[in-house]
């Protein structure tokens, strides 16, 4: 994989493709026992039903769940990705062999629920900072195994990403400041280190921090653990230096603060809870016509 991910739809059903053949394995195994109570020659038609209002995301992964036990499913969507849905809303239809349905259906509606809920959370969020300059960021809080499909669900939101690892772009921490010796000592160890990572951002705990960080030539800075005041006077000391730097502030950030901080003026707000708290969407699949060997 290469270092970003970009999402295209090539490397979306790849990475789907992925995702569904190591659940399909967990869920499968050697075969599905109850499925093999329906005669195989039979077909069925489904249609899955939204039980509350959301914005769906997964598609590329119920169709390869489906297409990975039967080649010749055919999926309609109603609602697609980044669309909103209604309650009782039909979200898609799918006809497929019976068996494959029943043992695909679960694989299908875990993905579609779980990323429908981190982009409706994340929407929601990204709603609530409208007009203003920040924007909804995620981080590395994210399921094992399930960072990739989680992190375009939060782009599905309205929301961007941050780094995708440890492998694409620098955080530089309080602990790293005190092992280099110093601000200064750390990013220029950085600017020899890591010339190729998509960016190299700094936390910094106070206003003197961030002086010396911009000084030194940061280009992103992590505002750690300041009230409201506090970071209007980051974004004023930011805004009246030669070279400012994108602000960023992240932790304990809420629905019911949220505004607050967006208008203090600094570019990103980065939330774990996008991934990492969600509640999955409550969907429904309905079997409504079959036909075939009995």
């Amino acid at each position: 994989m290469t270092k970003t991910f970009d999402f295209s739809p090539q490397s979306l059903a790849q990475l789907a493709r992925q995702d569904v053949a190591r659940a399909l394995a967990e869920d499968v195994g050697a075969g599905d026992l109850t499925a093999a109570l329906i005669a195989p020659g039979r077909q069925a038609h489904a249609r899955v039903l939204a039980r509350e209002s959301a914005v769906i995301c997964g598609s590329a992964w119920v169709e390869a769940a489906m297409r990975q036990l039967d080649a010749q499913a055919k999926l309609v969507w109603h609602v697609k990705d980044g669309e909103r849905c209604q309650a009782n809303q039909v979200v898609f239809e799918v006809s497929a062999q019976a068996r494959a349905l029943l043992s695909a259906e679960r694989t299908a509606l875990n993905f579609l629920q779980l990323l429908s809920a981190v982009a409706t959370k994340t929407a929601a969020y990204v709603d609530v900072v409208a007009g203003t300059r920040a924007r909804i960021v995620d981080t590395r809080k994210t399921l094992p195994g399930l960072r990739l499909a989680q992190k375009y669900a939060v782009r599905t939101g309205g929301g961007t990403n941050h780094r995708v690892g440890l492998y694409d772009a620098v955080l530089i921490k309080e602990n790293h400041i005190a092992a280099a010796g110093g601000i200064a000592q750390v990013l220029e160890r950085a600017a020899e280190v890591a010339a190729e990572a998509d960016f190299v951002e700094i936390e910094v705990e106070t206003l003197a921090q961030l002086g010396e960080a911009l000084d030194a030539g940061a280009r992103m800075v992590l505002l750690d653990n300041m009230d409201a005041a506090t970071l209007r006077e980051a974004v004023r000391i930011n805004q009246a230096h030669a070279s400012p730097a994108t602000l960023e502030i992240s932790g304990g950030v809420t629905l019911d603060g949220l505004r607050a901080l967006a208008e203090t003026g600094v570019d990103r707000i980065s939330i774990g809870t996008l991934t990492k708290d969600v509640q999955a969407i409550d969907l429904s699949m309905r079997i409504d016509a079959l036909q075939g060997d009995q």
